[in-house]
């Protein structure tokens, strides 16, 4: 498998974007189940800004997920995520993380430098590896690889940086398949990101991760299980993606 003969900086670094677009919007649909039944409890929803950080040009990126009043008394997520990366590399420039999960609340502010390869927080000053990535910056470069040129069983590597630990992640590729969700048939690339343990996920391979087979590759649904029972992530909504989403084959 490739993660013998790969290091974190092969495919997470230097891959220019070819997915997405200033304007897109993406929506999802957060399914609960714990008795055997999924139930809509919450949303989420992805959405890019071309911006300028000083001089650079950016991509911001935000991501806001929450669970719908109805089941707040099960499990209550408020959670709001920012990402500013460089249009050119792909790597982040400032991170900002704050969520709500279940009563515990947490705040992160982090500053990332390339030249010097650290990332400044509220704690203080910490050394990275080159091509580092956070939570959402890493969503969106997993977006351009090419999985074409992986056997199923490949794990992809990459760093992160988040709550001031440098974290050794991949990505396993295992294939392709057709799926199919309430927006419709799709034709979708299957993988599975090993996961830092926290709040909401627990460690480890546990979830799978479908993607649009089409240049876009937007995210079509996630699975996992969670502390108490399991969820299902669907995309619901689309809008000023970069492709037509020629993966979906509903009316073929």
């Amino acid at each position: 498998m490739l993660i013998g003969r790969l290091t974190a900086g092969d495919d997470f670094c230097g891959i220019r974007n070819t997915s997405f677009q200033d304007g897109e919007n993406i929506g999802f649909v957060i399914y609960y189940n714990v008795i055997g039944l999924y139930v809509n409890a919450g949303t989420a929803k992805f959405t890019v800004a071309l911006e300028k950080m000083g001089n650079k040009p950016v991509y911001h990126v935000m991501g806001v997920g929450t669970s719908n009043p109805t089941y707040d008394w099960i499990f209550k997520v408020r959670d709001k995520y920012e990402s500013y990366f460089d249009t050119a590399n792909l790597q982040p420039l400032k991170f900002i993380r704050n969520i709500s999960e279940g009563g515990f609340k947490h705040s992160e502010n982090v500053s990332f430098n390339q030249q010097t390869n650290t990332a400044v927080t509220t704690t203080g000053v910490y050394k990275m590896p080159g091509c580092i990535q956070d939570v959402l910056s890493a969503i969106y470069y997993a977006r351009n690889i090419d999985f074409d040129k992986y056997q199923v069983g490949d794990k992809i590597p990459f760093n992160m940086f988040l709550d001031n630990e440098v974290h050794s992640l991949y990505i396993k590729y295992e294939g392709k398949e057709e799926i199919k969700t309430k927006y419709g048939k799709f034709r979708a690339i299957r993988f599975k990101p090993l996961l830092v343990k926290g709040t909401l996920f627990s460690g480890g391979e546990k979830m799978t991760v479908w993607v649009s087979d089409d240049p876009n590759h937007i995210p079509l649904r996630i699975e996992s299980p969670i502390v108490v029972g399991n969820v299902k992530v669907d995309m619901m909504q689309y809008s000023n993606l970069r492709y037509p989403l020629t993966s979906n084959i509903t009316y073929n």
